[in-house]
C-alpha cells in the first residue's frame, strides 16, 4: 500500500487512526460544548454564543477543503500534514492559557453511577426525550446530504467537482442563514416551537423534492433549493439544542448530559447513514426521499408526544424523600420551581 499519510503503511493504521481521531472528538466535544455555559451564564449572550458556534462550524466545512486544496497547489502532502498537526498544537496551548470557570465538584459516584447518569438525566428529562427525537429527524434529512450527495451530482447530473462543492455550499449557506436569524427568533418565541418547525420544513423540503423528482426529474436547482431549505431546518433543530441542555442539568451534571448528547444523537446518526446509502442503491432517489422523510415524520410525532408544551414552567411537587430538615425543602414538603433530574428529583413528577 502507498499511502500519502506519514508513518502509514498499511490499511489497519488509517482504520486505527480514524478511531483515535474520533475518540479524542468524542471526548473534547462534549467537554467544550459543556463548558460555554460557564462561560457565558446569562441565556441571551449563550444563544449567541451557540449561533456563532454553529456559524463557524459549517464555515469550516465549506471553507476547510477548499483551503486545503488550494495549499497542496503549493505544498506536499505531508507538509500539509504536519501543518494540520502544528495547528492542532497551537489550539492546544491557547485552550491550555485560557483561564476556563470551575463547576461545583459533584458528589462522589460509583463507577456504574457515573457512567450512566448523563443518560439517566437525559431520558428521565421530557424536552430532552422530545431532543433526541427530533435528532433523529435531523439525522434522516442531514444523512440524505451528506451520503448522497456525490450521487446526485456526480453519477445522476454527470456535474463535476465544483458543481459538489457548490451543492454542498447550498446546505451550508442554509444552516448559517438559519444560524444568524435564530437568536433574533428565540428572544420572542420558545425553543420546543421552532425546533419543531425546523424539523418540519425538513420533511416538507424531502417531500416536495421527490414529487419533483418524480413528475419533472432531477435537476441540479432543484437539488440545490432542496439542500438550501433543508440546512434552514437542521439548523434550527440542531442550534437551540444547546439552550435545553443547559436548562436540564445542574452544572456538575452538565459534562455528562452533553456527553450524552453527543452518544445518543450519534446513534441517530449511526442508523441514517447506512439507510440513506442502502435505500438509495436499492429502491432509488425519490423513494429514499420520501422513507427518510417519513423517518424524520416520526421524529415529529415522538417529539410532540415526549415533549408536552410547558416542560419549562414551574411544576408543583411534593418531597417524600427527603428529610424536613433538608436544605432543598426550606421547611415545606410541597413547593414549586422547574424540575431538574438530580438525587433530590429523582425522576420527573409532582411526588417524590
Amino acid at each position: 500500500m502507498t499511502s500519502k499519510v506519514p508513518f502509514v503503511t498499511e490499511v489497519w493504521q488509517v482504520y486505527v487512526l480514524i478511531f483515535l481521531l474520533q475518540s479524542a472528538s468524542a471526548a473534547f466535544t462534549p467537554t467544550f460544548q459543556a463548558t460555554i455555559p460557564d462561560v457565558l451564564p446569562e441565556e441571551d449572550r449563550y444563544t449567541r454564543a451557540l449561533s456563532l458556534s454553529r456559524l463557524a462550524y459549517d464555515l469550516e466545512n465549506i471553507v476547510s477543503p477548499t483551503l486545503a486544496a488550494l495549499l497542496l497547489a503549493v505544498m506536499t502532502y505531508n507538509t500539509l500534514f504536519f501543518g494540520t498537526v502544528a495547528g492542532f498544537a497551537a489550539s492546544a496551548l491557547l485552550v491550555v492559557s485560557v483561564l476556563i470557570p470551575s463547576p461545583k465538584s459533584a458528589e462522589p459516584r460509583g463507577i456504574y453511577d457515573r457512567t450512566t447518569r448523563g443518560i439517566r438525566i437525559y431520558l428521565a428529562t421530557p424536552r430532552l426525550r422530545g431532543l433526541l427525537a427530533l435528532n433523529l429527524a435531523a439525522a434522516s434529512a442531514g444523512a440524505m446530504v451528506l451520503v448522497n450527495s456525490v450521487v446526485l451530482v456526480r453519477g445522476q447530473l454527470g456535474l463535476g467537482e465544483s458543481a459538489l462543492a457548490w451543492t454542498m455550499f447550498a446546505f451550508g449557506a442554509g444552516s448559517m442563514i438559519a444560524a444568524l436569524a435564530l437568536p433574533r427568533v428565540l428572544d420572542r418565541t420558545s425553543d420546543r416551537p421552532v425546533m419543531l418547525a425546523g424539523a418540519g420544513v425538513m420533511v416538507v423540503a424531502l417531500v416536495t423534492f421527490a414529487v419533483l423528482v418524480l413528475t419533472k426529474g432531477i435537476t441540479w436547482p432543484s437539488v440545490l433549493a432542496t439542500w438550501l431549505i433543508v440546512g434552514l431546518g437542521y439548523a434550527s433543530v440542531l442550534t437551540p439544542s444547546g439552550r435545553l441542555l443547559r436548562r436540564s442539568a445542574h452544572s456538575e451534571d452538565r459534562p455528562a448530559v452533553f456527553a450524552a448528547q453527543f452518544a445518543l444523537s450519534h446513534a441517530c446518526w449511526l442508523v441514517t447513514y447506512p439507510l440513506s446509502g442502502w435505500l438509495m442503491s436499492a429502491l432509488g432517489l425519490a423513494p429514499a426521499l420520501l422513507v427518510l422523510a417519513a423517518v424524520a415524520g416520526l421524529g415529529i410525532a415522538l417529539a410532540l408526544w415526549l415533549w408536552p408544551v410547558g416542560g419549562s414552567e414551574a411544576i408543583p411537587h411534593t418531597h417524600e424523600n427527603l428529610p424536613l430538615d433538608h436544605p432543598h425543602l426550606h421547611g415545606h414538603r410541597s413547593h414549586s420551581h422547574p424540575l431538574v433530574i438530580d438525587d433530590a428529583h429523582p425522576r420527573w413528577g409532582s411526588q417524590f
